[in-house]
């Protein structure tokens, strides 16, 4: 049996109830209700707290459990708030992990959106041919992981609509997202299937500008901001979560609200 080390510093139970402090509501009663012990944790996790590796393997299996309470409890009909006009942020923040001078610029004549995985259609699309999707507007607010928040006005198409235009299987697990400036996203399909969850071509009635993502950022108001994609060139239904930019460095999966 290999011999049981405690971190300097570290009470592992109090680790444990930071922990719990972070999960979403619903997710904590559950946890509370059945596993608040480091006994139950050894089960939940299969291991004990007794490194630091090992605190940041439990620490990620409670992450994961979220995860998959927050899917578990997500309703695909549930709409987020919408706003009046006056509530709008004036100026939208620019967010992004780099400058706003160094967000991608897109060449609008020779873009095309990749389409791959489990779709009937492959054909890559043009602006001008995603400008002629029915489109719809909302007025909705981006939640940022850093603790702000702002009110925008949105127009695009659904992308329940584009996704059943071009064949998909909608049994897939997820959607997956490259952008022109190499980031990654994965989202899963229940929200792709979300009536809010828009392919954005405008912001404020304009083209959508470089600043927010132009020509086409994925807007979900049931989700963090880091979830929503911007520049995007390429996306693909797949069985496979192909995590992201951020979820590859520790941020939860789901991310919802």
């Amino acid at each position: 049996m290999a011999r049981k080390t405690i971190v300097p510093g570290v009470d592992a139970r109090l680790l444990i109830k930071d922990a719990v402090k972070i999960m979403p509501a619903p997710t904590r009663r559950m946890f509370l209700r059945g596993a608040a012990s480091l006994g139950a944790l050894t089960m939940l996790t299969g291991c004990d707290i007794v490194d630091g590796p090992t605190s940041e393997a439990v620490l990620r299996r409670i992450s994961e459990f979220n995860d998959g309470v927050q899917a578990a409890i997500f309703n695909g009909t549930k709409l987020a708030p919408e706003y009046p006009e006056n509530a709008i942020t004036k100026p939208f923040p620019f967010n992004a992990y780099y400058d706003e001078d160094e967000a991608p610029e897109v060449d609008a004549a020779n873009y095309k959106l990749e389409v791959g995985g489990l779709v009937e259609s492959k054909k890559p699309w043009t602006l001008d041919e995603l400008y002629a999707l029915p489109q719809f507007s909302q007025i909705t607010r981006h939640v940022c992981v850093e603790g702000w928040s702002a009110i925008g006005s949105w127009q695009g198409a659904r992308l329940s609509d584009f996704l059943k235009r071009i064949g998909a299987d909608t049994r897939a697990k997820y959607v997956w997202f490259r952008c022109a400036e190499g980031y990654t996203n994965t989202i899963d399909m229940p929200t792709a299937l979300h009536p809010q969850t828009q392919m954005t071509f405008k912001y404020a009635n304009e083209t959508l500008p470089r600043a927010y993502g132009f020509p086409m950022k994925i807007r979900m108001p049931t989700k963090l901001g880091f979830k929503q994609p911007k520049y995007v060139v390429a996306m693909e239904v797949t069985n496979e979560d192909r995590g992201g930019y951020w979820e590859n460095q520790g941020y939860n999966w789901f991310s919802g609200l």
